[in-house]
C-alpha cells in the first residue's frame, strides 16, 4: 500500500495544477484550429501537442521537460535554443523559392521593406512597458510574422522569453487569414481593391543563378548579423536556380524542411510549461505582437498608396498587405480578398514578391538589431 500511495502522488493527476490544465486545453484549441479551420497545420499541430507534453506534470526527481537538463527533451531543444533549426528552415525556404515575380517588377521590394515598420515600432512599445533592449528587440520581430527568424534573434538577445515570442510569432503566423482582410478592407477603396497590374516579365536564368549571390553580399555587408539566416536561405535558392544541385534542392525543401519543422514546432510547443509561460510578460508579448502584425500590415498597403501617387501604372494597395514574411500565406490572402471584387483579378504572383521581399526585409532587420545590440 505504501508503494502503491507513493505511486498515485507522482502520477499527473495528482501533481495537476489549474495553470497546466490551461495551457493543455490552449494546446487542444492550437490542434482544432489547425485541423478543423486548417490554419498553418503543419505548424500549430506539432506546437499544439508540444504543448499538451510539457504540461504534464512529473516527479521532482525525472528529468523529462525541455528544461531539465540530460532529458531527451533538452536535447531536442537544444536546436531551439542555441538557434540552430531557424537556419536550416531558412534553407529548405530558399531552396522552394521563386524570386522571379520579385525580379521583374523590383519596386514591390520596397513594399516588403515598409511592412518592417511593425517591427521597429513594436520595439519602440517594448520599451515603453518596461522591458530591456534586448527583449524589446526579440519581441519587436514578431512584426515581422517570421518564426524562425524571431526564434533565432530571441535565442540570442532574449532567452528567457523565447518561448513567448515563438508561440506569438508562430500563432499570428496561422492566423493571418483572420487578422489581414479587416486591415485591407479598411484602408482601402473599392477602386483600390480592383486595380488590375501586368503580368510579369519572363526572368532569364542568369538573372536567378546571378541573383542570389548578389543579394546575399549586398545584405550581409549591410547586416553582418544576417549572415547565418540570409546566407542559408540564398544558398538554397542557389542550389534550387542553378539546376546542377537538384537533388540536394530537392531534400532541402522536403525531406529536410519538414524534419526541422516537426522538431521545432514540437519543441517550441513543450518550452510552454505553465511556471514558465504564464506570466504577466507572456500577455504583454501577445499584445505587442498582435499589435505589431497589424502595424506591419497596414504599413505595406499604405506606402503602396504612396508609391501610386508617383506611378502611372498603379500597384493594387492589397499587395503591400503582402510585404510581411507569412510565405505563402500573406499572397494567398492577398488574392482571396482581391478575387472577392473581381473574380478575374489574379494578385497571386504579384504579390509574391513583397512577400519574399518581407522574408529578406524580415531578416536584415533582426541582422541589424542583433549587430547593434551585442
Amino acid at each position: 500500500m505504501e508503494i502503491f500511495t507513493e505511486f498515485l502522488s507522482d502520477t499527473g493527476f495528482a501533481r495537476m495544477t489549474l495553470p497546466n490544465a490551461a495551457m493543455i486545453v490552449i494546446g487542444i484549441v492550437f490542434i482544432s484550429l489547425a485541423i478543423i479551420k486548417d490554419y498553418e497545420p503543419l505548424l500549430l499541430v506539432p506546437i499544439g501537442f508540444g504543448v499538451i507534453v510539457g504540461n504534464i506534470p512529473s516527479s521532482d526527481t525525472m528529468l523529462l521537460g525541455v528544461y531539465d537538463r540530460g532529458s531527451v527533451l533538452y536535447y531536442l531543444y537544444f536546436g531551439v535554443s542555441q538557434g540552430i533549426f531557424p537556419p536550416l528552415i531558412f534553407l529548405g525556404i530558399g531552396a522552394m523559392t521563386d524570386f522571379s515575380t520579385m525580379l521583374s517588377n523590383p519596386k514591390l521590394v520596397l513594399l516588403g521593406a515598409a511592412a518592417q515598420i511593425g517591427v521597429f515600432l513594436t520595439f519602440l512599445g517594448a520599451l515603453a512597458l518596461g522591458f530591456d533592449v534586448k527583449e524589446s528587440a526579440a519581441i519587436g520581430i514578431i512584426g515581422g510574422a517570421d518564426g524562425p527568424t524571431a526564434i533565432f534573434l530571441a535565442s540570442q538577445l532574449a532567452p528567457e522569453l523565447l518561448g513567448a515570442i515563438a508561440i506569438a510569432a508562430y500563432s499570428y503566423m496561422a492566423l493571418v487569414p483572420v487578422i489581414q482582410p479587416p486591415i485591407m478592407r479598411l484602408l482601402t477603396t473599392r477602386e483600390e481593391r480592383l486595380i488590375r497590374m501586368k503580368p510579369p516579365r519572363e526572368v532569364s536564368r542568369r538573372e536567378r543563378i546571378i541573383f542570389p549571390i548578389v543579394a546575399f553580399l549586398i545584405c550581409s555587408l549591410i547586416a553582418p548579423g544576417a549572415i547565418v539566416l540570409i546566407g542559408m536561405m540564398f544558398f538554397g535558392n542557389l542550389l534550387k536556380e542553378s539546376c546542377v544541385t537538384e537533388r540536394l534542392a530537392n531534400t532541402a525543401r522536403t525531406a529536410m524542411i519538414d524534419i526541422v519543422t516537426i522538431l521545432l514546432g514540437f519543441c517550441v510547443g513543450a518550452s510552454t510549461a505553465a511556471d514558465q509561460f504564464l506570466k504577466p510578460e507572456s500577455l504583454q508579448i501577445f499584445g505587442l505582437g498582435a499589435l505589431s502584425f497589424c502595424i506591419a500590415t497596414a504599413g505595406g498597403l499604405l506606402f503602396a498608396k504612396l508609391m501610386n501617387l508617383f506611378l502611372k501604372e498603379k500597384i493594387n494597395p492589397l499587395v503591400g498587405a503582402a510585404g510581411v514574411s507569412a510565405v505563402p500565406d500573406s499572397a494567398r490572402v492577398v488574392q482571396m480578398v482581391g478575387q472577392q471584387e473581381d473574380p478575374h483579378n489574379f494578385l497571386l504572383m504579384h504579390a509574391m514578391a513583397p512577400n519574399v521581399a518581407g522574408v529578406i526585409g524580415s531578416a536584415v532587420a533582426a541582422g541589424v538589431l542583433w549587430s547593434v545590440l551585442t
